[in-house]
């Protein structure tokens, strides 16, 4: 069972991402369930809360963080990353990073299912193989 953790801010972005990472895992036959936290700030703390419900072999975070006016998204970003990183270490359960940073709208939807990808579908596609080599 996959937990897949993604949040609400800046939807329009998230949706994308979600929707890539089920249609791979759907390929692929892997359940998963789908949590949703007000922002990407909150994703490593609900990772932390249902990998205590020990169902889970593995999760991928969705978010986007959009540079504003102040430095902001820069402390959240680094904060978001040291706090998954940290987690996928202390608990030992693979966490994939299906979280796009950007300068603007335009960058983060062309990293969610634009001109360059969709960054949830990489971010499943990461996990599974994560998952297979563990299997080995």
């Amino acid at each position: 069972m996959i937990g897949i953790v993604a949040s609400s801010f800046n939807s329009l972005i998230t949706k994308n991402l979600l929707e890539g990472a089920e249609s791979v895992l759907k390929k692929n036959g892997l359940s998963y369930e789908i949590y949703f936290v007000n922002g990407s700030f909150e994703i490593p703390i609900m990772i932390k809360l249902l990998s205590k419900l020990k169902k889970f072999d593995g999760f991928i975070a969705i978010g986007c963080i959009i540079k504003g006016e102040t430095e902001h998204d820069k402390y959240i970003a680094k904060a978001l990353i040291y706090g998954i990183m940290k987690l996928s270490l202390e608990l030992e359960i693979p966490i994939t990073f299906g979280i796009i940073t950007a300068k603007d709208i335009t960058q983060a939807l062309d990293r969610a299912g634009g001109k360059y990808g969709n960054k949830g579908e990489e971010s499943a596609r990461a996990l599974i193989s994560i998952l297979e080599n563990l299997k080995k």
